[in-house]
């Protein structure tokens, strides 16, 4: 069986290699390893600038990774920047709001990691937690700690019980968004994933980077509904039409 294509989203930032410096779509290699230790082939998918593209994009995918990385701008959801938030991606902003609206509506299954669970959560009308401590280990280094699964959830179902996980955030999910539930939380209370149940595809966000660890199972689960199998973790049937429309 050939390996379902997931692409994932990148980052656009400066970047130096021998003699040239100049912006570059980067993405740490931990996520298309992770990617291929679940089973599927991975596909990086630097910004456009259309909602046009990104739907043309998610057509040609079997899943959806939207990464982690900088704060989400707090006028996607209403709200006034906290001194402590990190300047705006606004470029990222909206062609991975584009992505995850494109995703949800053609029924592509779909993981947010970190920042991509935050922005899953602005797509659908939630808002965030701006600053929060002891999510992270300090500058450049991930912190861990255990995350609980919610009983009945595609999360739960693909990882059943309470495992530590790598984390490097000080922003969370807040509000949830329309139709979303939290499907894990740390022990401090704070929401460490997300999903849209009754969506005919997996839809799940998680707070922490599993890039960073040694478990595969949530991109593993992922993988799993990408291919379309039934009896999977948080396996969803395969597309033919788009569910709505989200604006």
């Amino acid at each position: 069986m050939a390996r379902p294509v997931i692409g994932i989203s990148t980052y656009q930032e400066p970047a130096r290699w021998g003699v040239w410096e100049m912006p570059a779509a980067l993405l740490p290699a931990s996520y298309p390893r992770l990617v291929r230790a679940a089973g599927g082939l991975a596909v990086l998918l630097p910004p456009d600038d259309t909602r046009g593209a990104a739907r043309e994009a998610v057509a040609a995918l079997d899943g959806l990774v939207i990464a982690g990385g900088a704060d989400v701008e707090p006028a996607r959801y209403g709200a006034v920047a906290d001194p402590r938030t990190g300047p705006p991606a606004r470029e990222r902003d909206a062609w991975e709001l584009a992505l995850i609206r494109a995703a949800i509506e053609w029924r592509v299954p779909l993981l947010g990691v970190c920042r991509g669970m935050q922005l899953l959560n602005v797509a659908l009308g939630g808002t965030l937690l701006q600053h929060l401590d002891g999510h992270a280990g300090g500058p450049g280094v991930f912190g861990s700690h255990p995350v609980t699964p919610v009983p009945g959830t595609a999360y739960a179902d693909a990882v059943p019980g309470t495992t530590v996980v790598p984390a490097y955030h000080h922003q969370a999910v807040d509000r949830l968004g329309s139709g979303l539930v939290a499907s894990a939380h740390a022990p401090d209370g704070t929401v460490e994933a997300l999903e849209l149940p009754g969506h005919p595809s997996l839809v799940l966000g998680v707070q922490w980077h599993p890039e960073m660890g040694e478990d595969p199972r949530v991109m593993a689960a992922l993988v799993w509904a990408a291919r379309g199998e039934p009896g999977g973790p948080g396996a969803g049937p395969a597309a033919e039409a788009p569910v709505r429309a989200l604006t």
